[in-house]
């Protein structure tokens, strides 16, 4: 097993994005050969009836989750929660999943909605390099 630094994570509904608010985070690669993660969540309760309503159905979600250092490309992973623990004002979920490989790569997709968005030439040169630093997710929303 490898554990890793979980510096961001996000919820990827067919209506928006969900930003989940971390306090502190961790994620898991079980090297097992189902290619099961464990990822979890120390967060406020900012997010929790979202996250316990998808508990309550047993849902399937389908997260974004950006590892060690924020610079990092977002990896997405196909998740259940596993369970959630209230502590307080805050909580602690376990989520298990599967990464889902089958992704286009960031870079592609930020490209890919620069263009749409008009941008050519040196505007697209340097809004692409400027969003490459920042890593900014909003952008896909429109990707869903």
């Amino acid at each position: 097993m490898k554990t890793f630094k979980l510096i961001s994570l996000q919820i990827l509904t067919k209506e928006k994005l969900i930003p989940i608010k971390l306090i502190d985070g961790l994620i898991i690669n079980k090297e097992d050969d189902y290619n099961h993660w464990l990822i979890e969540v120390y967060t406020d309760l900012s997010s929790i009836d979202f996250l316990d309503e998808a508990f309550q159905k047993k849902e399937e979600l389908l997260v974004q989750a950006i590892i060690t250092k924020k610079e990092n490309d977002p990896a997405p992973f196909e998740v259940t929660i596993l369970s959630i623990q209230k502590f307080g004002d805050k909580a602690s979920i376990l989520l298990e999943g599967t990464l889902k490989r089958d992704r286009k790569d960031y870079a592609e997709l930020l490209l890919q909605y620069l263009i749409e968005e008009g941008y050519e030439g040196n505007n697209l040169s340097d809004k692409f390099t400027e969003l490459m630093q920042s890593k900014p997710q909003t952008f896909l929303e429109k990707k869903l």
